[in-house]
């Protein structure tokens, strides 16, 4: 093995931590992505830094958490200026490129108070997240006007697919039993096969436009995010996915009567929800629990097709190769659907980086407990590649010191943020509150789980005697001191946000009490 000279950046969409063979499953088996975790170090407490695929993605490519990269839910824009993982690579000579999603919507108004044409190439890069747009596909077409010119539509078109929409009526809609059309926006129809074959697939499309943004870099390095829409809904799969678990005897939903009795008045908003009172119901899960698997399967027998295409080409001994996922997805666990708060199965996601430097050769297919949030990627990326990581605007901390040195005695965080802008959901309106109220906050540590919410009562877990997250204990008197010191270590974790952002402490430190040295002279008698 060698030192890096191209990363493979891949990241899955709402795919749950536990859902992989390497992390536990009994069922479900990945052997591609556990390949990765014995040639790598695996993470067993990355946490995202906000549970929506929005936010989530714009701090894993920013370095920063949600509320100070400011785009904070899915449709507000990543503000013009925000330096991305692009904008600290490209600059060195290296193609940063997207194969797939990334939920970013350009701050147009800043586009155009600073002249900047949404055509030009600044313009491009600007509105496409800092990649270079090889494959932009968010995945959400459930009409046109979504995307009238998505690249992926034309291609099914020319394989024979006919429709106005054949991502909606093909690729994401299930054969019913006459041939019809079952619509994949009813979770009942998750049953069905896709109306198109495997190898015309989203996820395998995406992945034959990885392969072939690597084949068209030749020898010159790379950064490829191959961002997969699955298994984020529709909760679609094409044969034979869709019923490889039909007979798995699936595990039960986490959650009990005493969570609804007791619900903090938040969560309780999001359980009335129409996906959560849709999730909370048992036959949902177990009718959408084998796509939802099936569709996982699919990626990592995708993932094959690259990891071949990197041994065959001579890339896989020079290649950092990342897998995660922006959030999880509750899928019935805690009587809700989709993501958004912080328990377990919505806030933790997969994490493997495999490192093909020498000096990582004594941690290969170790398990890493570290505190880890979607921040500390890009630092990550930017240190395998030599790219002076810049402390003024990044919060996130590289992991590479300690993959390539076991003794590396460095501290690390003790808990670990999250945080959610909710202010877009119905649970707002039935709060009866304004959206500036709408945020909540999440600390984790090994032993507990804490989460601070505007105007309201916090949570707060015991994970070593409660580790499925089942009674909330933010009301009770035996832990108002633990409380109490979350909330004043929050207050200090929030008080660390990178917000002096255009100057480094170096330079600070350079112009501190230097005004006389220029000659200026204040406060001499």
């Amino acid at each position: 093995m060698s030192q890096v000279k191209n990363v493979l950046f891949i990241m899955a969409d709402q795919l749950r931590r536990d859902h992989l063979s390497c992390y536990g499953h009994p069922h479900l088996k990945t052997p591609t992505i556990d390949a990765l975790a014995k040639r790598g170090v695996r993470f067993t407490q990355a946490l995202t830094s906000s549970p929506v695929c929005g936010p989530a993605r714009m701090s894993l490519y920013t370095g920063r958490t949600a509320f100070s990269h400011g785009a904070s839910w899915n449709f507000v824009p990543l503000h013009i200026g925000e330096f991305t993982l692009g904008d600290y690579i490209r600059p060195h000579g290296i193609r940063v490129a997207l194969a797939g999603k990334t939920h970013m919507r350009p701050d147009l108004d800043g586009m155009q108070q600073l002249g900047i044409s949404a055509g030009s190439d600044l313009g491009v890069l600007a509105s496409e997240c800092g990649f270079e747009p090889w494959e932009r596909d968010d995945g959400e077409h459930p009409n046109q006007k979504f995307n009238p010119d998505l690249a992926y539509n034309k291609w099914l078109l020319g394989h024979g697919y006919e429709s106005p929409n054949p991502w909606n009526d093909f690729a994401n809609s299930g054969r019913g039993p006459k041939g019809e059309m079952m619509s994949g926006w009813a979770l009942r129809h998750s049953i069905y096969p896709a109306r198109i074959d495997k190898a015309h697939s989203e996820t395998a499309y995406m992945t034959k436009r990885a392969i072939d943004f690597i084949d068209d870099a030749g020898d010159k390095p790379w950064v490829l995010h191959l961002s997969y829409i699955k298994p984020h809904w529709p909760y679609i799969a094409p044969d034979p996915y869709h019923n490889m678990f039909k007979d798995v005897a699936h595990t039960p939903a986490n959650k009990h009567v005493k969570e609804k009795e007791t619900a903090h008045p938040v969560y309780q908003a999001f359980m009335k929800m129409e996906v959560g009172q849709t999730f909370s119901r048992d036959d949902v899960r177990q009718t959408v629990l084998p796509a939802y698997m099936g569709l996982i399967k699919e990626i990592d027998d995708q993932l094959a097709r690259v990891m071949d295409h990197l041994k065959q080409n001579q890339l896989w001994d020079n290649t950092l190769i990342v897998f995660t996922s922006d959030h999880g997805d509750y899928m019935g666990d805690h009587w809700l659907g989709e993501k958004e708060l912080f328990h377990e199965p919505s806030v933790s996601v997969p994490l493997i980086i495999v490192d093909p430097d020498t000096r990582a050769d004594a941690t290969r297919g170790q398990v890493d407990e570290r505190l880890v949030e979607g921040i500390d990627i890009l630092p990550t990326i930017l240190e395998a590649l030599n790219v002076k990581v810049p402390e003024q605007r990044i919060e996130g901390q590289s992991l590479l010191s300690k993959m390539r040195d076991r003794s590396d005695q460095q501290p690390w965080r003790e808990a670990a943020l999250s945080e959610i802008d909710y202010s877009y959901y119905q649970a707002r309106i039935d709060l009866g509150i304004e959206p500036s109220q709408a945020r909540a906050y999440m600390l984790k540590t090994n032993d507990w789980k804490y989460v601070y919410f505007k105007g309201f009562r916090p949570q707060l877990f015991d994970l070593k005697n409660d580790p499925l997250e089942l009674e909330d204990l933010g009301e009770s008197k035996n832990t108002q001191s633990i409380r109490s010191e979350f909330q004043g270590e929050l207050l200090e974790r929030l008080t660390e946000r990178r917000n002096r952002v255009t100057v480094s402490d170096d330079v600070v430190q350079e112009r501190t009490a230097g005004a006389e040295k220029v000659g200026i002279i204040i406060g001499r008698w």
